[in-house]
């Protein structure tokens, strides 16, 4: 059983003060604490997340974490220059696959964005050097329409543009509710809570990083 600290920080059976939802589950605990929030420059990992992302909308992301060495399986690792290869056997394919979720919409935008990625390095030479680009030189507020009373936004005026400019280079199942949780996720900002005992360590992992360009 876990204790509360304040608001959402939470003190679980291990001592260890954490942002309240990693703790809601053990898969929720190592990714919070192992993976969350750290900055990465890596490619294939930057694409797996927006693809991840995307399958996740309308799901939980425990959903997806419990299902994710399926899809790294089905998907070759998350290659894009190999994603980019399949055709609509593989589409049939993958929708026979009970191991990942099976939604055409989401296999066929998880193809086509493969051949993005791949515009995108030819562009910028690689995709993590675009997506630092995106990079908040300062904490923002929400700017979601409705009421939001949560200290940690879900949309952000930068989550707003990185999603319009990848809709603009032919991206799908990326809206700006999305692209601000894949720029939390992959370090582009810190939204560890005060309080949480990985923040600090996020953040001089944050310092310490060097964005491509």
């Amino acid at each position: 059983m876990s204790d509360l600290k304040d608001e959402h920080i939470y003190i679980a059976e291990d001592g260890v003060s954490r942002c309240w939802w990693g703790n809601d589950h053990d898969d929720y605990r190592n990714y919070h604490d192992k993976e969350w929030g750290r900055p990465s420059a890596n490619d294939f990992q930057l694409f797996e997340k927006i693809c991840l992302e995307g399958f996740q909308s309308g799901l939980s992301w425990l959903t997806i974490l419990r299902k994710r060495d399926n899809f790294r399986e089905a998907f070759m690792g998350f290659d894009f220059n190999a994603i980019a290869l399949f055709d609509n056997r593989d589409v049939v394919r993958l929708l026979q696959n009970e191991g990942i979720i099976r939604h055409r919409g989401k296999i066929e935008a998880t193809i086509n964005n493969a051949a993005r990625a791949i515009e995108m390095v030819d562009e910028f030479d690689s995709l993590a050097a675009y997506i630092w680009r995106w990079e908040p030189v300062s904490p923002e507020p929400h700017s979601g329409k409705g009421e939001h009373k949560h200290r940690i936004p879900s949309i952000t005026e930068t989550s707003q543009a990185l999603s319009k400019d990848l809709k603009k280079r032919g991206w799908k199942f990326f809206g700006p509710t999305t692209a601000y949780a894949f720029m939390q996720a992959m370090g582009l900002v810190n939204d560890h809570l005060e309080g949480c005992v990985i923040r600090k360590e996020v953040e001089a992992l944050r310092q310490k990083f060097t964005p491509p360009c």
